[in-house]
């Protein structure tokens, strides 16, 4: 019997290629979409790749032949100087979709935010709503899923837990539950045969960033401090950089001073625990900092460098 096809696009992306891994497992054949193959990361012996540039209209075409499903995972992660939100998480992928519609895919899945559509107003949710729009008018059956965060978006409290000391918006009190990449690409593809049209998804911890915070002290045996700034500081940050910064810069940026004051609550899939990555992740910063000391070791004396106990 024929297996179904699925092409998965945004592999080289860090939600990508997990879902590569998954695809591979899967009762589905799959093919990833890449820029450049040679660069790409993939070995064309395990995996069928191909090549296009979802920017050119012309590049793409006939790309959907043969496929059954679509997986796009494409989205900026930082906007460059020739290249916004706008380009590629709204019109790149709006490219892809009149493809899909030409060539009579199945079922079109696309890896937006969680509360996206809530939050139209900062530049990274506009372009990337725009774009669910846009598929849900298509006539493509179609699920939009919508994770509240990655365990990889968490390192930021490792960082600053390796410095003794984390910052916190406000309270610490707002809640969050990641998710593993692993899992969610576990998830999606098992969702693809699923009837849901808008698909929420959350780790399966429930936690607030003071939980986070400590954590990740605990995991980098730091016997740091956690220190609350006044929630108008943020503001004032939100504001400034929408003044001041530039436009490459401002999308990240926005999108973090604002979901910091928010509970980004999703229902609890997956197996895979925020402290088990951070001890992993901890360990590896250990070894980095260790290797990085026998690097320079003039430079090091006890007053600012105490390794793990």
């Amino acid at each position: 019997m024929k297996k179904n096809k699925v092409l998965l696009v945004g592999a080289t992306g860090y939600q990508g290629r997990y879902f590569a891994q998954q695809l591979k497992m899967s009762h589905f054949d799959s093919i990833l979409l890449v820029r450049n193959i040679e660069s790409s990361g993939f070995d064309p012996d395990v995996y069928e790749l191909t090549e296009a540039d979802l920017c050119c209209r012309e590049s793409i075409h006939g790309l959907c032949t043969g496929v059954d499903y679509v997986i796009s995972t494409l989205g900026l992660t930082r906007q460059k100087e020739d290249i916004l939100h706008m380009d590629v998480d709204f019109q790149a992928n709006a490219n892809l979709v009149d493809e899909a519609v030409t060539s009579g895919v199945k079922k079109f899945m696309y890896i937006s935010v969680l509360y996206g559509d809530e939050l139209r107003h900062i530049k990274l949710c506009e372009a990337k709503e725009k774009l669910v729009d846009y598929l849900k008018n298509s006539g493509l059956d179609y699920c939009v899923v919508r994770p509240n965060g990655f365990f990889s978006d968490m390192k930021e409290f490792l960082k600053m837990a390796d410095r003794g000391r984390i910052l916190l918006f406000g309270n610490g009190k707002q809640l969050l539950n990641p998710i593993h990449g692993d899992d969610l690409a576990r998830i999606c593809v098992r969702a693809l045969e699923w009837d849901s049209k808008e698909l929420e998804i959350g780790g399966p911890d429930l936690l607030t960033q003071n939980d986070i915070a400590r954590l990740a002290l605990h995991a980098c045996k730091k016997s740091g401090k956690i220190i609350y700034l006044p929630d108008w500081i943020r503001k004032l940050a939100l504001s400034f950089v929408a003044k001041f910064s530039k436009s490459t810069k401002f999308g990240a940026a926005e999108f973090f001073f604002a979901t910091t004051a928010m509970d980004m609550i999703a229902p609890k899939f997956g197996r895979e625990h925020l402290n088990d990555f951070f001890l992993s992740e901890a360990s590896q910063l250990y070894a980095g900092n260790l290797a990085a000391c026998k690097r320079e070791p003039d430079i090091i004396n006890s007053s600012f460098f105490t390794p793990f106990e």
